[in-house]
């Protein structure tokens, strides 16, 4: 299987550099798995979608403010760090912008010297492990000197970081968005539940499994990084009853699936949980967890082009993709999104 088959062309002008106004205005494209309709509508218009009894399950992980700037103790020389992972013991998992010059024991400084990292392992393609040195609460260090993580391919500033969040963001640990959820408002998830359709959360962490590019020409060559997962035992519960009674269960976003699939997949059932996931998603895997997919437009040559590809079926989503497009659909994580059943 070659990364060339999920490859589209995608004009740069489509890609979504500003979130709209309103969330829940931007467009939504219905694709139906049986019949293979295209249907051209807006994210309010998700309510005629979901009926009573269906399970909505997101991913309510918080983005931190992932992204440091800081200098070397040595030599003054710059660094750049993404806050990937937390390891534990105040070690962090973390990828650097020019790595070749973080070796074993070096020690970078950020801001007014209340955070120090020292380097106490070095991975591969600039992944590196940090022990953090800082006096007080470690998020509220970060919130004074880190930035939003927003992904490259956004030039413009983010005027509102609230507006890289879900309304729901709720557990602290992610470096990036699970962007599907953008497009819900507080008024939209009301209206769902007023349907008799029940919202559960469960929370992935992402990290570099979700955004590294693919950079091999076999795909089944591309090795996934883990990312930690929590499912509660109340949520278990629900979804394993919901399975049995043949409900739908309906992910919100590629990291919603990634959690859910990961999990029924290890223990043949929904299972309560702390733990790191680096299932791969492509075509030829069999869906056991989920029945419906809201997901945004990704990057060509994606493992998020892939699992959608695995969803609904790889022609299918090149056409509609192609259709998008035409359409002038707003690309990626300030983008439009879509509704796949």
């Amino acid at each position: 299987m070659k990364i060339s088959e999920f490859d589209y062309d995608l004009p740069e002008e489509l890609i979504a550099q500003t979130p709209l106004q309103k969330r829940d205005t931007s467009r939504l494209m219905v694709l139906d798995r049986k019949t293979k309709t295209i249907e051209d509508k807006h994210f309010y218009d998700i309510l005629d979608y979901l009926h009573a009894g269906d399970i909505l399950v997101r991913n309510n992980t918080k983005v931190i403010p992932a992204r440091l700037y800081g200098i070397k103790e040595e030599t003054g020389g710059h660094v750049e760090v993404l806050l990937l992972k937390d390891l534990g013991e105040d070690v962090w998992e973390c990828l650097v912008g020019n790595a070749r010059i973080v070796k074993m024991d070096t020690v970078i400084t950020f801001g007014d010297g209340s955070l120090k990292a020292k380097c106490v392992h070095i991975g591969e393609e600039g992944i590196r492990h940090f022990q953090m040195m800082y006096e007080g609460i470690f998020y509220e260090v970060l919130d004074h000197l880190g930035t939003m993580p927003l992904p490259p391919y956004i030039k413009e500033k983010l005027d509102d970081p609230h507006r890289y969040q879900t309304v729901y963001a709720k557990v602290e640990g992610s470096a990036a968005a699970p962007t599907a959820g953008l497009h819900f408002t507080e008024d939209i998830l009301k209206k769902v539940q007023d349907k008799g359709v029940e919202i559960l959360d469960v929370t992935l962490h992402v990290g570099l499994g979700t955004f590294r590019p693919v950079k091999v020409d076999d795909v089944l060559e591309h090795h996934m990084h883990s990312e930690f997962y929590m499912i509660d035992e109340d949520t278990a519960q629900k979804l394993n009853q919901a399975k049995a009674n043949g409900q739908r269960i309906i992910s919100v976003g590629t990291t919603s699936t990634r959690t859910l699939e990961a999990n029924f997949k290890k223990y043949g059932k929904f299972q309560a949980t702390q733990e790191s996931t680096d299932i791969f998603i492509y075509p030829g895997y069999q869906f056991e967890a989920i029945d419906a997919l809201i997901t945004n437009f990704h990057l060509p040559k994606s493992t998020l082009v892939m699992l959608v590809s695995a969803f609904a079926d790889k022609d299918y989503i090149m056409k509609a993709y192609h259709h998008a497009v035409e359409e002038k659909y707003r690309f990626f994580s300030f983008g439009d999104c879509m509704f796949i059943q």
